[in-house]
Parts: C-alpha cells; structure tokens; sequence
C-alpha cells in the first residue's frame, strides 16, 4: 500500500469549463476570469493554494482561456503607466497575481471530464502527491479547509476528499460518500463514493465539494476508469476505486468541513459572494453595508 510523506507542494487547477450558467457574460471571457468584488474568482482559489504552502501552480486550461495566463502573468505596460502617475496602490494591486505563484499551464484539450482533466496533470505533478482545487469552489480565507486537508494527508497517506453536510434533497448535485468515524471530530474515513446519486439511493448527505489532496496513485486508476456519467471520466468513480481497495493507493479520508464556501458557477451564489465580501471589505464594508440596508428596508 503506498503511503505517501513527501511534503505537499503541487496544486492543480482545473480551469477548462466553458461556464454555460454564465452566458452570454461567458462567451468571449473565462467564467474564472469573472470579479468577485475586484479580483476574478480564480485569483482568490490560487490564494488559497499558496496560503496552504503549495506555491506550484499548474492550471488545467482550454480553449479561450488565454486571459488566464494574461492575468497571471507581468503587464509592463501597465505597470510603467501606473508608476508614472506614482499610483504605488494600485500598481501593488497588479503586481500582486503576477507574483504569488510559480504558475504552469496546460490544455486538456477534449472536454472528457474532471477525472480526464485531473490525468492532463501526470506528467506535471510525477510521483507526488498534490492538491486539486476546482475553480467554482471559493473558500472563505479565514476557514483554512486546504490546510487541513494538508495535514491529513500526511498523517494518514492516500487521498483526502472535502466534504460539506448539505440537506439530503440537495445531494443529487454533488459526489456523495459513504464514511465512517475516526477519532478526530472532522475527520471521517470514506467507504464509497458515489456521483450525484437519486437522494433516496445517497448512502448519506456528506457531499464532495471542490477540494482533493491526491496519492499520485490516482493516475493508474484514472488510465482504467471507463467513461461515467455523463460520459465524461469521473473522479469520484476513481476515488471510490481507491476507497474500496485501500491497497491501491491508500485509504481515502474525508474532511468534514463547516466553514463558508461559495459555489461562484452559480449565479445566485456568485451574487451572494459579491456581497457578502464587500460587507466585509474595510474599505467598501461601512458604507455599502450602509446602502444595502436602506435597500433592503425600502423593497419590504
């Protein structure tokens, strides 16, 4: 059974989609590309990955995909405009995405899913194991669910999956699984895993959320996985191989977490996150917080 000690350093970050919730915004710019208050929403998921220790970013792109890259990447132009003006805030600002991470990129090419997409990474990340974050996924900084996935992972070896309690209705839009209890509160061991199953079929309501810290071993089981639903390569269908046959690649644990997450691919959750951050914001909180009750007090 492989057992996996090596510090974790690698994040992966499939970014491929073509956000079809978001057309027509979406048709000509990356959904990740869309603000969350003032930075695109995938700025705040490499911050995530860099605040946990994985400084080693490789991106899992498509095409039309380039302002990715763009928005990662050195704007001399810009730079040289703004301290010209002798703007230092916001040329802090610019400079700040292009140097948080050492980033990496590919295209996957054929939209065959998630667990194809994760595959597209093998070569990248090797014989080690490494963190997925999916781009819709938006932990809140101040719930540090990554680094606690981290932690596990090299305490237990194998693969660590996030999962939220979610109301049981609700679980036939998720990855579900099957767990059983640890000595640690949080942190559970998964059985089984299932993608998006009828809730009266769901062996519970513990749902994956966009959150894995992988044994490289999830590769050679990747290779084998047949097409799942949707006819798209699911990883869920691998890690509930690695669940069951723990000597594949170890066991897989999950980590039960409470904190707030946003699912900005959806557009009732994106506006949330908008407003939610804002309010929170010391230099937009006090006045927008201001607006939005008057606002609210006048439309009841």
């Amino acid at each position: 059974m492989t057992q996996s000690r090596t510090r974790i350093s690698k994040a992966v970050i499939p970014a491929a989609g073509l956000g079809t919730r978001f057309l027509p915004a979406t048709k000509a710019t990356p959904k990740e590309m869309l603000p969350v208050v003032d930075k695109p929403a995938i700025q705040y998921v490499v911050e995530e990955a860099v605040t946990a220790g994985l400084s080693d970013v490789l991106m899992i792109t498509g095409r039309n995909k380039r302002p990715l890259e763009d928005h990662f990447d050195r704007n001399y132009e810009l730079e040289e405009a703004l301290t010209r003006k002798g703007d230092e805030t916001r040329l802090a600002r610019v400079q700040e995405s292009s140097d948080l991470a050492t980033m990496h990129y590919v295209r996957q090419g054929d939209p065959r899913g998630l667990g194809h997409a994760v595959l597209c990474a093998a070569p990248h990340v090797g014989d080690q194991p490494f963190a997925v974050l999916l781009g819709d996924d938006l932990i809140d900084a101040r719930d540090p669910l990554l680094a606690r996935m981290v932690d596990v992972q090299e305490q237990h070896g194998g693969s660590v999956v996030a999962l939220m309690e979610v109301d049981p209705a609700q679980i036939h839009l998720y990855g579900c699984a099957a767990v059983k209890p640890t000595v640690d509160d949080d942190v559970v061991q998964v059985t089984g895993l299932v993608e998006k199953p009828d809730p009266a079929d769901a062996p519970s309501n513990y749902a994956v959320i966009g959150r894995y810290v992988l044994d490289p071993a999830v590769f050679g089981v990747l290779r084998e996985t047949e097409p799942g639903r949707g006819g798209e390569i699911q990883l869920t269908d691998a890690l509930q191989a690695l669940a069951s046959s723990p000597d594949l690649g170890g066991p897989v644990h999950g980590v039960v977490f409470k904190g707030r997450r946003y699912d900005t691919g959806d557009r009732g959750d994106y506006l949330r996150a908008i407003v939610r951050l804002a309010c929170e914001r010391e230099d937009l909180g006090p006045e927008f917080r201001d607006w939005l009750r008057s606002y609210v007090t006048e439309e009841m």
